[in-house]
């Protein structure tokens, strides 16, 4: 759909959180931070499709200021090789244009000095970012002057020129978000791509540049059991005790007009 993406980056905040215990010791954590710290992301072979701006380190740092610091700094660095641009969610993306916002000068004066702010500890976070950065006094300047002329519409495509589409979930809750990511990129195509949840993959968008109201996601029925509770014309599923498993309908018995709640059975 979109031609020439192995020809740049992606420019994608990716987060992990601080993982926790149940009470009988087994590890709890979102299903995105298993992903980031297991071989399936790490040993990940090399694909022009996926490269990304942000080192390993930066997304795998569990310090939120520090990880999106330097995935900031290091999107800055190289920003005319970014070609897309993207988070999980809308709002994490706006999270990262608000943190711009907010640091510009700090990221302007490593930018312009090739040196790493000292609010980053992390020993290994900055080892990486160091290895990308060499001073360069044009590049900080031109951020710096995007960044305080007081004019933040259209400030993704003035500060990565070369940016094609940005990549977020933006149906569901976070639909309110696309006239704030409209201002900010200029009216960028908004591609959203998967219909997901941490239990399991549901669904791929076919033809991820149409527009969000457009969107529709198509099952994967490999991915889990899928069977579907109707709701009636309030709105409201038959969530009644008494509620006969016979109601549920399987993924071929779906009627085209009707409106079904998910039912997920996963392989665990």
């Amino acid at each position: 759909f979109v031609p020439g993406l192995d020809k740049g980056k992606a420019l994608y905040f990716l987060f992990v959180k601080t993982e926790s215990k149940t009470p009988g010791g087994l590890p709890a954590r979102p299903v995105l931070t298993s992903y980031y710290k297991s071989a399936h992301f790490l040993t990940r072979p090399a694909d022009p499709y996926t490269k990304y701006t942000s080192p390993t380190a930066s997304i795998l740092c569990t310090d939120s200021f520090q990880s999106m610091y330097t995935q900031m700094l290091a999107g800055l660095v190289d920003r005319r090789s970014v070609l897309r641009m993207g988070a999980v969610f809308a709002s994490g993306l706006l999270r990262a244009i608000h943190f711009l916002e907010v640091h510009y000068q700090a990221l302007a004066a490593d930018l312009e000095n090739g040196t790493v702010d000292p609010r980053i500890t992390d020993s290994k976070v900055r080892a990486a970012i160091q290895r990308l950065l060499l001073p360069d006094p044009k590049n900080a300047a031109q951020v710096r002057a995007e960044c305080s002329s007081g004019n933040w519409q259209g400030i993704i495509k003035r500060i990565w020129p070369n940016t094609k589409y940005l990549d977020v979930i933006v149906t569901g809750a976070m639909a309110q978000y696309i006239p704030t990511l409209d201002f900010y990129s200029g009216g960028l195509p908004l591609a959203c791509t998967m219909y997901a949840s941490s239990e399991c993959y549901f669904g791929l968008n076919l033809n991820p540049m149409s527009k969000p109201s457009d969107v529709a996601y198509t099952i994967m029925p490999h991915m889990g059991y899928f069977e579907f509770l109707p709701v009636d014309d309030n709105n409201n599923a038959n969530n009644d005790k008494r509620m006969e498993m016979e109601e549920l309908v399987d993924l071929a018995n779906v009627k085209v007009g009707k409106d079904y709640e998910l039912v997920v059975t996963t392989y665990s």
